[in-house]
């Protein structure tokens, strides 16, 4: 059964300079959460799916544990490079199941871990919330970092009144990713979504999924159809842009922060 994506890391030098931006752009950003390995965020929430708002803020933090390399030192290291768009999440229904089907791929990139922090509601009362990572590795991308995620108290983490926007965005429409060889990369999403085939686009290719889609593009076309610079790709893949939609969304294009944000009204 193909995954739907799940949320998504937008890496950043400045963690509150960044929320603030969002905040300016029209969206609702949360309050700000801290990682045992160092890392601190924002969530910026649509209806099942959300903007991981991310930085390295106490790198004194990493230590040996699965966390600490394949999400807090590889965004550490992302950084050094470039701020962007760093991981790209889809959600898992069964973890274990779905770490078994990326071992069979040859694709698999961890063992299942899992992750429980304090939330708070709007009210302010604490709350539990639990998450579940598989991590899947494409050789051929080595900057940019693949997982899956099964959420263990959904009830807890997502709220109607934080996926309210000004801006009219109401759901995430796709991610757009760019590469010198679109083709190389088609096998391991096909796997990592678990997706039955993908839609040639003469530049490369779209995987639709239950929640949006996936677009593997060449870094000239994603230029000539957004307008905007794409992503450094001399050391492979990268994450370029963030598609959203709504009825009452304003079309435009924003470069933000080494990412490209493409609001789209909805017909």
């Amino acid at each position: 059964m193909p995954r739907g994506l799940d949320h998504i890391v937008h890496a950043v030098r400045d963690l509150d300079a960044a929320a603030e931006l969002y905040r300016r752009l029209g969206f609702t950003v949360g309050a700000r959460n801290r990682h045992p390995w160092g890392t601190n965020n924002h969530i910026v929430q649509l209806p099942s799916f959300f903007i991981e708002l991310l930085t390295v803020a106490e790198p004194e933090k990493l230590g040996d544990d699965g966390f600490s390399k394949l999400f807090g030192a590889f965004n550490r290291d992302f950084l050094t490079r470039s701020e962007g768009l760093s991981l790209l999440i889809l959600e898992s229904t069964d973890v274990v199941a779905d770490e078994r089907a990326f071992r069979a791929a040859g694709i698999a990139g961890s063992d299942v871990m899992r992750f429980e922090r304090e939330g708070k509601r709007p009210d302010g009362t604490a709350v539990k919330v639990g998450f579940s990572l598989a991590f899947a590795d494409d050789r051929h991308a080595p900057d940019i970092h693949f997982c899956i995620c099964q959420q263990h108290f959904p009830e807890n983490f997502w709220n109607p009144a934080f996926q309210q926007h000004a801006n009219g965005v109401a759901a995430v429409a796709g991610v757009v990713a760019v590469a010198e060889k679109p083709q190389r990369h088609r096998d391991f999403l096909l796997a990592f979504t678990g997706a039955d085939g993908s839609r040639d686009t003469g530049d490369g290719f779209t995987i639709d999924l239950p929640r949006g889609a996936i677009e593997m593009t060449t870094p000239a076309a994603f230029e000539r159809r957004y307008g905007q610079p794409a992503p450094d790709v001399s050391g492979g893949a990268r994450l370029a842009a963030l598609r959203f939609a709504g009825n009452a969304l304003t079309p435009a294009v924003k470069p933000v922060l080494g990412a490209t944000l493409i609001f789209e009204a909805e017909a």
